[in-house]
């Protein structure tokens, strides 16, 4: 009997398959014949972690231990040391910018700035840097210059680095690209930039809706926590606790001067707390010839009549600056004294770029480029400059 059953189960499997297998596993048939059901299948290997998927996870468990250790820390230490941190932290950065375009480099400074990228002072200046000019009190004597901030982008930001003041501008009535790029030239050597930008500008009238938005803010903040003051100067000024000064430039095509600087006193003198009249650009055509004692002294009247025209409160008007070059002859400070003593300017500021080479600039090959040159070498010229004003502006007693 089992011999007849084994030939059927040849027979089937030849006629199945047209030929018969040799190794024919009867235990299959016999499985699949009962109803028992077959085993699981074996687990799977463990997986191995690779070495370097460790040392991932280790690193990334020990940065955020350090974070939060080191967040934890900085909470417990006061916040002068926690703002010298930060402003120690940035120099890290510094050399990223060398290696951009300097425009380019200049252009990721301010919008960094007007969008608070950058570090805010919390410490305070030592009184004895306190200055008090124009009934003002600036809390240090270290300002930012014109130039920087062309538009009034980031006065904000500017003036919580700590700066005692800080200058927005040039500012010309209508908006003009400068000239063409590049006009940003490095001498990292030397300490100096040549540029010649050519009063690059969006106009009053964007600077004015600026420093108007910024103003208001200003003025929401002081009424909400003035406090009353026995002495008759102003902590802080129109933007914020620093002092704000706008630069008035002209236009490249304008051929009346000044209704050019007229122009722009009439729409941003409200928002600041110093006026500049800037007349010693080098890279803007026929402006430097308004240092001539005829032009000046009828560019500043104009200017003046214009800003004393206007309604001013218990403060009165914002004070009136001239911006001079360093490249004057001695006649030709002698007449700029003359117009500022005669018209009782309130002030000049000493000085704009040079467009002279000195020692060691002369020698770099960037130093043929057209330009004002800043920076190191323009130091000792402009102190000379400052020294000579000095003197020849002194009211003897």
């Amino acid at each position: 009997m089992a011999t007849r059953v084994v030939l059927r189960l040849i027979k089937e499997a030849v006629s199945s398959n047209g030929r018969s297998k040799p190794n024919f596993d009867f235990a299959k048939r016999r499985r699949f014949c009962t109803s028992t059901p077959p085993p699981p299948p074996p687990p799977p290997p463990a997986r191995k972690i690779p070495y370097s998927s460790k040392k991932g996870r280790l690193f990334t468990g020990a940065t955020i231990a350090l974070l939060i250790g080191g967040g934890a820390y900085a909470s417990t230490v006061d916040e002068a040391t926690f703002c010298g941190w930060l402003f120690s932290a940035t120099k890290l950065v510094n050399p990223f910018f060398a290696f951009l375009d300097p425009e380019v480099a200049h252009r990721l400074a301010v919008s960094a700035a007007a969008r608070g990228w950058v570090p805010r002072e919390k410490r305070p200046d030592p009184s004895i840097l306190g200055q008090e000019v124009w009934g003002k009190r600036f809390s240090n004597p270290i300002g930012l210059s014109a130039g920087f901030d062309k538009n009034a982008e980031a006065v904000e930001g500017l003036l919580g680095l700590g700066f005692g003041f800080v200058e927005v501008g040039s500012v010309t009535p209508v908006p003009q690209e400068g000239n063409p790029k590049p006009r940003i030239f490095r001498l990292p050597k030397e300490g100096a930039i040549i540029n010649r930008c050519g009063f690059n500008s969006e106009g009053i009238v964007a600077v004015a809706k600026r420093l108007g938005a910024q103003h208001g803010k200003r003025k929401l903040e002081t009424s909400n926590t003035s406090s009353s003051t026995e002495d008759d100067v102003n902590h802080g000024g129109k933007a914020g606790p620093g002092i704000l000064g706008v630069n008035i430039g002209k236009n490249k095509t304008s051929e009346d001067a000044a209704a050019d600087y007229v122009q722009g006193v009439h729409t941003l003198s409200q928002y600041a707390d110093y006026l500049v009249i800037n007349i010693s650009s080098p890279n803007t055509p026929g402006l430097r010839q308004l240092q001539g004692r005829k032009q000046l002294k009828d560019l500043v009247k104009k200017v003046q009549a214009a800003r004393d025209e206007m309604q001013w409160g218990e403060e009165g008007p914002p004070p009136l600056l001239v911006k001079i070059a360093p490249d004057l002859s001695r006649q030709d400070l002698e007449d700029i004294a003359a117009v500022a003593l005669a018209l009782r300017l309130d002030g000049l500021i000493i000085s704009n770029t040079t467009v002279q080479r000195p020692d060691p600039v002369n020698k770099n090959p960037v130093a043929q480029e057209s330009g004002g040159l800043s920076g190191k070498p323009l130091f000792n010229l402009s102190t000379n400059i400052l020294k000579e004003m000095y003197i020849l502006t002194k009211v003897p007693n």
